[in-house]
């Protein structure tokens, strides 16, 4: 056989092993591939998880800022198309030299989430899935600068998916409004502020067991929950991975680089005062 020829079959079979197996890839189950956006999926009746969710924020302006929240969660799904998840969670800083922050190191309790999820639309009977979330959180430390604090926030999301290759490639689209109410302990201050965006992630099914993609989020800050005033906006981009790490089990790992962002009333580049320059997330679960 010339080597040519050789050659060519040998790439060809390289590639069908690299390729998913059309016998073993079944739909796409999108309720965790991602790490900072949300599937349609929302999973079976009666089905139990235990997850749990690593995030890390790090650099801001000023000087040096790292902070990271551990959560713990409980989900399970009462009836078809809707969804019930509750939380716990503990937060670290590390924080100094950043201006408006004060400057801590410490590791704490933060507080409770509830999350609840239902499905409009499955993209299994309709030409796309569509599932509305909404999550409520009481938070006795802010997220971001660690002080004292008495917060709500909730965050409202509108996902919308399709698959563009049936059971190896889909898209997800994300609209996100959050506003929050916090009162600082220490000075009695209270503010109220808001954020809304848009998300866009993909996934590429590589093996039947591993996807992988990437996530695009555009978000804006806002004094105010009806979006009075304008703090600033930033673009976040990165990779993402999702293993099914057994019939149970599964794992999922985002990073996210501020790619753009700007500050109100500045001409920066990016926007360090409102948000990080880097996000990482690593969530593991668990059916039982």
């Amino acid at each position: 056989m010339p080597i040519p020829a050789r050659t060519f079959r040998a790439a060809v079979l390289c590639l069908a092993a690299l390729l998913p197996s059309n016998a073993c890839a079944d739909g796409i189950e999108t309720e965790h591939v991602y790490g900072f956006m949300i599937g349609t999926d929302v999973g079976t009746v009666g089905e139990r998880e235990f997850q749990t969710k690593t995030t890390g924020r790090f650099a801001r302006d000023g000087g040096r800022y790292r902070a990271g929240s551990q959560d713990f969660e409980l989900e399970f799904v009462p009836v078809e198309n809707f969804r019930i998840e509750i939380g716990s969670t503990f937060t670290a800083h590390d924080i100094r030299a950043v201006p408006d922050m004060a400057d801590r190191r410490q590791l704490t309790w933060q507080g409770v989430s509830v999350d609840l999820r239902y499905r409009l639309l499955g993209r299994e009977s309709a030409p796309f899935g569509l599932t509305f979330g909404v999550e409520g959180q009481l938070n006795r430390i802010d997220e971001v600068s660690g002080a004292a604090v008495r917060n709500v926030e909730t965050e409202f999301r509108l996902a919308v998916e399709r698959d563009l290759i049936p059971n190896h490639v889909l898209a997800t689209l994300n609209l996100i409004y959050q506003p929050e109410w916090t009162r600082n302990l220490t000075t009695g201050a209270a503010e109220q502020e808001s954020t809304v965006g848009a998300a866009l992630g993909a996934m590429f099914r590589i093996r039947p067991d591993i996807l992988v993609g990437g996530e695009a989020r555009y978000l804006r800050k806002y004094e105010g929950i009806g979006l009075e005033e304008f703090s600033g906006q930033a673009v976040f981009i990165g990779p993402t991975a999702f293993f099914q790490l057994s019939p149970r089990s599964r794992l999922t790992a985002a990073w996210s680089m501020q790619a753009w962002g700007r500050p109100a009333a500045s001409r920066a580049a990016l926007d360090l005062v409102n948000f990080e320059r880097h996000q990482a997330r690593l969530v593991f679960g668990v059916n039982f």
